[in-house]
C-alpha cells in the first residue's frame, strides 16, 4: 500500500524523496506529498492523483518562497497515500501538520482507535482539517513533544538535573514512543519537527520500515526499494520499535526507551533491476525474467552432501520428523501457490495438507498443536492477512516456516524458518515471477519435508531436483511462442466474460489466469475445476464464449487426461469457443481446440511452471488492447498491509 521515504544528510532531499516515491509507485496510491525542512522553516506539498501532480504543483511554484524552500532542504520525508480514512483528496493526502505548524507526519496502516482519539483531541480545542486518522498522530506529536521539552526544561534546572539535559534530536523520538503508545492497529509512521532540521524519526507496528544506512546521510522508507540508488546497506527494524536517523547515527528503540539493535543486511539487487529495461511494462519485464528468477530461487539449494538447503532453518530435524498435518495460508496469487503445493507436499510426504486463505484462517478456530507446520507464504512478507495467520499459529505452539521475497520483512522475521525466493524486485501489482519463484520453493520444501522424514532417498529427490533445474529451459521455449497468444489477447479484448477450467495441478492454474484477467482488464473471469463444471458452471456457456482449458500431460495421467478432453467436448457441444494449453505433441486435443498453445512435456506436478505463462501473456495483452494501465490496476495495490 502506502509508500514512504525519509531522508537526511547533505544533499537537497526532495529529489531524493521525490525518486524514492517513484520506486515505490507499484505499491498503489492515490495521492502524494512532501514535508521538507529548509531555512528554518517546515514546508508542504500534497495533491491528490499520481505523483506527476505533486510534481507538475512543484514546477509551477518554483518562485514562491515555500517551492524555493522545499528545494533547499536537506531533511525530508515523502508519502504515497492508499485512501482508507478520508477520500483521495489534497486535503487528505499526507503529510499532516501539527496544530502550531512545526511537526509533520506521515503514515502507513490504520489507526483503529482513531475515533476515539479524535474526540479527546476535538474536546481539548484541536480543529481537524482532513478526515484521516493520520492526523490524530500530528497532533499527539505536537503535544506530547512539548510534554517531553518541557520535563527535560525542568530536570535540566533542577540542582540535581546538571547543566545539561538530553540531546534535543531526542525528544522527538521519546515523543513518538509515547504517541505509539497510545495507538492500536497497525502503522507506520515518519515525522520531522522544525525544532530539530537534521533529525527523521520512524516507528513501526505490523507495517513495514527498513533503514538504508548511507555515508554522512541516512534513509527510512517502506520498502529498500525507495533508496537502493544510493545505498544497498540496509538495516532490519524489529516490531514496536522507533528509529531516529540523523546524518551520521541511527538509533533504535523499543517504545518503552529500551536500546534496540536492528539486524544488518545488504541487498543483493541494484537499481536497475527495478526500471523497466526497455519494456513498455514491469509486467513484460517481469514475465520475461521468470526463466532466471526461477534459477535464482534453486541456486544453492544442494549442500555438499546432496542435501537440500534452505536459507534459515531453525525448526530442528526431528521437529519436522514430528509433524503430522501441514496448513499452507496465504492471499490472491500466493494462495494459489499454495493450492499447487499441496499436491507435490502430500504427494512426496504423504503429510495431509490443508491450504487456507489467509484472511479467514485464524477465525474459524483451526487445530493447531506442535506438530502442525504452518507455511506462510507472502512475495512483500508484509501481508497483514496472512502475518495474523502466522502469530494465530505461533500462540498454537505450531512451527511456522515463510516463503518470501523479501529480506528482512515481517513474515520471515517471525517465522521459524525462511525460504527466500530471490526473485529481485517485482514493481508490477499483479504478480508474475513471484508466483513462479512461490512455486518452486513450496517444490522444495516438499522435497526438504521428504528428504529429512526419510519417505524420498536422496537420489529420488535428486531426481526431481534435476527436472526442476530444467524448468527455466522450458519457460524460456514457452516465452519464445507467445507472438500468437498476443495475437489471441487481441481478439479477446471485446469479450464480456473468459473461464477458465482445469483438473489436478491445472484446477489452480485456470484460478491464476482467471485472477490475473480481473486484476488487469477488468473483465468477468471464473475459473473452475473441469469435473465441477456440469454441477452448475456449464450454463455460464453461451455461444462464443471462450473457455481456455489447462490439459494435463497425457503421458502417466492417460485418465485425466481422458477427462479433461470430455469436459472440452461438453463446452463445444453449448458453442464455447476453446483455447486450448495442453503439451507439445499431445494430438488428440487438436480436432478440439479453436485455438491450441503448446508448452514442452514436463513432468505433471511441475507443469504449472509452464501452463502459467500463456496466461500472464494473454491476460497483459488483454489488458493493454482495452487501454488499461497493466503495471498499476484500478484500486489494487502491490502489498496489502491492512486487514
Amino acid at each position: 500500500m502506502c509508500g514512504i521515504v525519509g531522508y537526511v544528510g547533505a544533499r537537497p532531499a526532495l529529489s531524493i524523496v521525490l525518486d524514492g516515491l517513484r520506486r515505490l509507485e507499484y505499491r498503489g496510491y492515490d495521492s502524494a506529498g512532501v514535508a521538507m525542512i529548509g531555512d528554518g522553516a517546515l514546508l508542504t506539498c500534497k495533491r491528490a492523483g499520481k505523483l506527476g501532480n505533486l510534481e507538475k504543483a512543484l514546477t509551477e511554484g518554483a518562485a514562491d518562497d515555500v517551492t524555493a524552500g522545499i528545494a533547499l532542504g536537506t531533511t525530508g520525508i515523502g508519502h504515497t497515500r492508499w485512501a482508507t480514512h478520508g477520500g483521495p483528496t489534497d486535503r487528505n493526502a499526507h503529510p499532516h501538520r501539527s496544530t502550531n505548524g512545526r511537526v509533520a507526519v506521515i503514515h502507513n496502516g490504520i489507526i483503529e482507535n482513531f475515533a476515539r482519539l479524535r474526540a479527546e483531541l476535538e474536546a481539548a480545542g484541536v480543529e481537524f482539517v482532513s478526515d484521516t486518522d493520520t492526523e490524530c498522530a500530528a497532533h499527539l506529536l505536537e503535544h506530547e513533544l512539548a510534554s517531553v521539552r518541557a520535563e527535560e526544561t525542568a530536570r535540566s534546572a533542577s540542582p540535581s538535573g546538571g547543566a545539561r539535559g538530553a540531546e534535543p534530536s531526542a525528544g522527538l523520538a521519546a515523543a513518538m514512543r509515547r504517541v505509539c503508545q497510545r495507538l492500536e492497529g497497525a502503522f507506520t509512521l515518519l515525522a520531522v519537527d522544525v525544532d530539530t532540521p537534521d533529525v527523521v524519526v520512524g516507528a513501526r507496528r505490523n507495517s513495514p520500515l527498513v533503514v538504508g544506512r548511507g555515508q554522512g546521510e541516512n534513509y527510512l522508507a517502506s520498502d529498500v526499494s525507495a533508496f537502493i540508488e544510493h545505498t544497498r546497506d540496509a538495516v532490519e527494524l524489529g516490531q514496536d520499535q522507533v528509529v531516529l536517523i540523523t546524518p551520521d547515527r541511527i538509533e533504535i528503540t523499543d517504545f518503552d526507551g529500551n536500546e534496540a539493535i536492528g539486524k544488518d543486511f545488504h541487498v543483493d539487487w541494484d537499481a536497475s533491476a527495478a526500471e523497466k529495461g526497455g519494456y513498455d511494462y514491469f509486467m513484460l519485464k517481469e514475465i520475461a525474467e521468470q526463466p532466471r528468477a526461477v534459477a535464482d530461487t534453486l541456486r544453492g539449494r544442494l549442500g555438499e552432501a546432496g542435501e537440500l538447503m534452505l536459507d534459515e532453518m531453525r525448526i530442528t530435524e526431528q521437529d519436522l520428523r514430528d509433524v503430522d498435518k501441514i496448513f499452507i495460508v496465504a492471499c490472491g496469487t500466493a494462495y494459489h501457490a499454495g493450492l499447487v503445493a499441496k499436491y507435490a507436499i502430500e504427494h512426496w510426504t504423504r503429510i495431509p495438507c490443508e491450504v487456507e486463505l489467509a484472511s479467514e484462517f485464524r477465525y474459524r478456530d483451526p487445530v493447531l498443536d506442535r506438530s502442525t507446520l504452518v507455511v506462510a507464504i507472502s512475495q512483500s512478507g508484509e501481508t497483514m492477512d496472512t502475518l495474523m495467520a502466522l502469530r494465530h499459529a505461533k500462540e498454537q505452539k505450531a512451527r511456522v516456516l515463510a516463503i518470501c521475497n523479501t529480506n528482512g520483512s515481517t513474515i520471515p522475521r517471525e517465522s521459524d524458518a525462511v525460504l527466500y525466493t530471490h526473485a529481485g524486485p517485482e514493481v508490477a501489482v499483479a504478480s508474475t515471477k513471484a508466483f513462479l519463484t512461490q512455486l518452486v520453493a513450496c517444490y522444495l520444501v516438499g522435497l526438504h519435508l521428504a528428504q529429512v522424514r526419510g519417505v524420498k532417498y536422496a537420489d529420488e529427490v535428486g531426481a526431481v531436483l534435476t527436472q526442476l533445474q530444467a524448468m527455466p529451459a522450458a519457460i524460456e521455449q514457452v516465452l519464445e511462442t507467445m507472438e500468437p497468444v498476443r495475437e489471441l489477447g487481441r481478439e479477446l479484448a471485446r469479450a464480456r466474460s473468459v473461464l477458465f477450467i482445469g483438473r489436478h495441478v491445472g484446477y489452480p492454474v485456470a484460478l491464476e489466469g482467471a485472477l490475473k484477467l480481473k486484476e488487469l482488464a477488468y473483465m468477468h473471469a471464473e475459473g473452475f475445476a473441469a469435473g465441477e463444471l456440469k454441477h452448475g458452471p456449464i450454463a455460464l456457456i453461451d455461444e462464443g464464449c471462450p473457455v481456455i482449458c489447462v490439459v494435463p500431460s497425457p503421458v502417466g495421467r492417460a485418465v485425466l487426461h481422458d477427462k479433461v478432453m470430455s469436459n472440452i467436448q461438453e463446452v463445444r457441444a453449448r458453442g464455447a469457443r476453446t483455447i486450448v494449453i495442453a503439451e507439445r505433441g499431445d494430438e488428440a486435443v487438436r480436432p478440439y481446440a479453436d485455438h491450441l498453445i503448446e508448452v514442452p512435456p514436463t513432468p505433471t506436478l511441475l507443469t504449472p511452471l509452464v501452463t502459467t505463462v500463456p496466461l500472464q501473456v494473454l491476460a497483459c495483452e488483454i489488458a493493454t488492447a482495452r487501454g488499461h494501465d497493466v503495471d498499476q490496476p484500478r484500486n489494487l495495490a502491490k502489498s496489502v498491509t491492512v486487514e
